[in-house]
């Protein structure tokens, strides 16, 4: 076996050989979401041929999942894209036609995203009234003024307050409750209104987060996500549009559908070299035998006089070797699996990043009615529970997991939606509402809304449609947010490449990774996802620009 221990100032190191062989580097892509099909599009379109991309599931997008609905669409996943300007979402939209049906109304000009700008959201009690409008209105610029103070911490390096324990959540809770303890206009029934509606502020924040809790979101960190100028945009024929465009020049032979990967062997060929130095051939990984030779005959080596320092073992045990691999895993994925999936283990400091970071799950609740029971006017029923207004942290035992449904929007427009709702809910209560069965979440939602809207007329839906992020074990959550203790290096240290150093006698950029969670400022959204698969692409562009100077790009 060849050595891939070779000296990285050496004229006969692995890039330098392949430079002057013209060999084709082979690269592994794991997953087909956004920033998989971003970085394998990239990767052809520099010239790379030798690419194959390798997806759990039987179908692309990952967390995009359009669904046909009669004559429309339904978004389980991705819904929005999030600002117009120097978003490449967004211009990969507009410059292939898929907004020309998008309404006016549907330009979400607000820091929530809605279906619709029109009409007026009904912030509806328990005990079935509605809070007058101007009520709501006063409320919302209080909290948003607030919020606009925990923006300062990491756009100003203002310092956190040790009250404030770094949690988003427990310092709106105190600032915005002692203002409204503190005004002497609001009587005692309406300042208890106003507290009720600020845990619900909170439950739509922590739905718009994908946290648990805003008491999990980092207030020192909580500024540094940015938005991208513009209005939220809908895609009326459903965001799986921008996944197709990705996808369509990307040729199916280099599509592998229902390909989970086992694990991930990097610096494989010196690891091996050295086992067999030391007369170890007993030494495995994890299920005792990750390592076995056998496992790397699952594909032939495509390029016999070449040593490949990566072999990527699969559940069906076909391996296959590679020069480099794009990992754009879920975070989700990693805090779950990341001890099995690498061999060697990832460096601590990796490991403590993913660790550190915050993923949870936001699920949607489709529901369906023959007749609209909500007024035309009306874009969103929410949920205000009266008795949570002196509560801290909402906690719920797992029979009231209902209690964090949040709100229902109305989908908008009609004519396209027919007359249908959106509910929300996140954290460990969605992955309740994900173990029961359509029935249950049907029955238990009609209750709600017969509630708080105050209508005991309210029939059931005559279809129900829901996500499952949390319980996909190809997905596991919905998308990342900074957690306390976490910060914007880890979200660096998770992106960076292994092996780490230059100096390393290693091949370089062996492991590479990619996903919304490894974009800085862009984390938890489609755009980030998409440059994230882009940059890493580029970074292997770099290393081998010399080995395509001259190479005319394949016609795809």
């Amino acid at each position: 076996m060849q050595s891939c221990e070779i000296s990285s100032d050496s004229t006969d190191d692995p890039l330098s050989r392949d430079l002057r062989t013209r060999r084709q580097p082979r690269i592994v892509v794991i997953g087909a979401g956004l920033a998989g099909l971003a970085a394998t599009k990239s990767l052809l379109e520099s010239g790379f041929t030798d690419v194959t991309v390798l997806e759990a599931s039987d179908r692309v997008g990952g967390r995009v999942q359009s669904i046909q609905h009669g004559q429309t669409t339904l978004e389980l996943g991705a819904t929005w894209i999030h600002g117009a300007n120097g978003n490449p979402v967004y211009h990969l939209a507009e410059d292939n036609g898929l907004l020309e049906h998008t309404t006016d109304g549907e330009h979400s000009v607000g820091r929530i995203s809605l279906y619709t700008k029109n009409g007026v959201a009904h912030y509806q009690t328990n005990s079935g009234t509605r809070i007058p409008k101007d009520l709501v209105e006063e409320f919302s610029d209080l909290y948003n003024e607030v919020y606009e103070l925990t923006q300062e911490f990491f756009q100003s390096g203002k310092p956190v307050c040790a009250e404030s324990q770094n949690s988003v959540g427990v310092f709106t809770r105190d600032v915005v409750r002692k203002k409204i303890m503190l005004d002497p206009d609001d009587s005692e029934s309406t300042k208890r209104l106003k507290l009720s509606m600020l845990q619900q502020y909170l439950k739509v924040e922590s739905c718009e987060s994908s946290s648990p809790s805003m008491d999990e979101v980092s207030l020192s960190e909580f500024g540094e996500w940015t938005e991208i100028p513009g209005a939220h945009h809908v895609i009326p024929g459903g965001f799986m549009k921008i996944v197709d465009l990705l996808a369509q020049d990307i040729p199916s032979r280099l599509m592998r559908l229902g390909k989970p990967v086992r694990c991930v062997h990097w610096n494989y060929s010196a690891q091996r070299q050295e086992e067999i130095a030391h007369g170890d051939n007993n030494n495995r990984h994890d299920d005792g035998d990750h390592n076995d030779d056998r496992r790397c005959h699952g594909e032939p080596n495509p390029n016999p006089g070449h040593t490949y320092p990566i072999s990527v073992e699969c559940e069906d045990l076909e391996s296959l070797p590679a020069d480099h691999v794009i990992v754009t895993a879920s975070l989700g994925v990693l805090k779950n699996r990341h001890e099995a999936l690498f061999s060697p283990s990832l460096p601590e400091d990796k490991v403590l990043a993913i660790e550190k970071l915050g993923i949870s799950t936001t699920d949607k609740i489709f529901l369906e009615f023959a007749d609209p029971f909500w007024s035309p006017e009306c874009n969103s029923i929410q949920f205000v529970w009266e008795d949570e207004a002196q509560l801290e942290q909402p906690v719920y035992p797992e029979e009231l997991w209902y209690r964090k449904i949040c709100s229902f929007d109305v989908l908008y427009p009609p004519e396209r939606y027919g007359h249908m709702l959106s509910g929300w809910i996140c954290g460990q209560e969605a992955l309740l509402m994900e173990r029961c069965d359509d029935e249950t979440v049907a029955e238990t939602c009609t209750k709600l809304l017969r509630r708080f809207t105050g209508n005991p007329n309210i029939p059931k839906p005559r279809r129900i449609l829901r996500s499952s992020w949390g319980s996909n074990p190809y997905i596991r959550g919905s998308y990342s947010f900074t957690r306390v203790g976490s910060s914007g290096g880890d979200v660096e240290k998770l992106a960076m490449p292994l092996p780490y150093t230059k100096s390393t006698k290693a091949p370089p950029l062996q492991v590479l990774f990619a996903g919304e969670a490894t974009h800085r400022k862009y984390y938890s959204t489609t755009h980030g996802a998409l440059l994230s698969g882009q940059r890493e692409a580029t970074r292997l562009t770099e290393m081998y620009q010399g080995l395509h100077k001259e190479t005319i790009k394949p016609n795809m």
